[in-house]
């Protein structure tokens, strides 16, 4: 489908397009045909009219249009997506991921995966998506025809249930799409642990598939090490240390229903209930009251929902991060490790290492970052596209 709509820019405000960035944002927008629908196609140019590249528009977002192709002679349609999903399904599986039983995986991450705005992932038969602009909505048909063809999956699940919704002017929208309808416990296999995945109820598509590397690299250090797993939700970080041989797994989780999914991934891989706990409740409050009672570990996890979605609340985020890695610092072992983490695409590497820095200095503890961690491979980033590194992770060892 050929776009005869279009949308041209301000003079100058074409350099981030030439460099092939995604994004063209409402401020660098001269003008735009008036009847251009949500998501319909419109082709961009520069303020004298030159192309410079397909996109999905969006009336209400402060992304005016994300970027299809810059190829002149691309056609947007339903070609398109099947050729993009086919080509994101095979880079994946040149990575190892495939589409089986037992495996879980990011099919599409995105911009990163030329596909702005739309998210799949896959786990054990059943894919969840979610469709987070105009343009992948307005193409929803096809992409979720194309994903059924390439990942030979069983179903399709939506949970398109988030704020970004919302900053597209669109509603939040979530059920089954197509094929069979999963399961709400599915068990997905990551490097040998067992795990229970709810993609109907869950947090986000069911499971945070992009903590795969950390989350294995954690049960390296675990062998018999004290761990206290903060924001457990089905206590993926945890389960790796027990699979580490820890000596004790103790969680803090607030949600009874992930409470109670803990519990079942530890006995579906057998793991003693005597090598772990779990403390319900809100992570500041129970990790003041370890404080108190002087409990300490060797390990200390920090995964944090995300503390800032927009960089004007990083300074509240900033607080929230400091206070919690305070916390853990207080809380560490002579020699004891922290495993902590932002998902926060606002808060970047260099600001997170100096809040990480501020609050070891009001705990009074020296420590030496060992290790740099970030999204597992399923989850790239584009060389063009820095703000598809949202997650940021350090591995800091105290010096005393």
């Amino acid at each position: 489908m050929k776009s005869d709509k279009v949308v041209s820019l301000k003079k100058g405000r074409e350099k981030s397009l030439l460099r092939r960035h995604p994004w063209v944002f409402s401020g660098a927008v001269k003008e735009f045909d008036k009847d251009i629908s949500p998501g319909e196609t419109v082709i961009v140019t520069d303020y004298s009219g030159k192309f410079l590249a397909y996109g999905s528009y969006s009336p209400v977002s402060n992304i005016a249009v994300r970027v299809w192709s810059f190829e002149e002679s691309e056609k947007i349609d339903c070609d398109f997506f099947d050729r993009m999903i086919n080509g994101t399904v095979s880079r994946k599986k040149a990575l190892g991921f495939t589409c089986d039983n037992r495996s879980a995986y990011r099919i599409i991450h995105g911009e990163s995966d030329g596909l702005p705005g739309i998210i799949a992932d896959y786990y054990a038969g059943f894919v969840c998506v979610q469709l987070l602009s105009c343009g992948a909505e307005f193409w929803k048909n096809d992409i979720i025809k194309a994903l059924m063809k390439h990942t030979s999956c069983k179903g399709i699940y939506e949970r398109s249930d988030t704020s970004a919704r919302a900053k597209e002017g669109l509603l939040n929208s979530s059920g089954h799409l197509s094929g069979e309808m999963p399961l709400e416990n599915l068990v997905i296999e990551e490097n040998g642990v067992l795990l229970h995945i709810d993609i109907i109820n869950g947090h986000k598509t069911g499971y945070y598939l992009d903590q795969r590397e950390s989350r294995r690299k954690l049960s390296d250090y675990a062998n018999g090490a004290s761990v206290l797993n903060c924001f457990a939700y089905t206590g993926g970080f945890g389960h790796f240390a027990c699979k580490g041989e820890a000596s004790l797994v103790t969680h803090i989780e607030i949600s009874d229903s992930a409470v109670k999914q803990i519990k079942k991934n530890a006995e579906l891989n057998g793991f003693s209930d005597k090598k772990f706990r779990v403390l319900k409740g809100d992570v500041f409050k129970v990790m003041r009251s370890l404080l108190e009672q002087e409990q300490y570990f060797d390990i200390i996890v920090l995964d944090p929902p995300k503390f800032a979605d927009s960089r004007f609340n990083i300074q509240k985020a900033a607080r929230g991060y400091k206070d919690i890695n305070m916390l853990a610092f207080k809380l560490l072992n002579p020699f004891g490790i922290l495993f902590t983490f932002t998902c926060s695409g606002a808060v970047d590497e260099l600001l997170f290492q100096k809040i990480v820095a501020g609050a070891a200095l009001d705990a009074k503890r020296d420590a030496s970052i060992i290790d740099y961690l970030g999204q597992s491979a399923d989850h790239p980033v584009g060389l063009v596209f820095p703000e598809g590194r949202y997650l940021k992770g350090l591995v800091c060892q105290c010096l005393q």
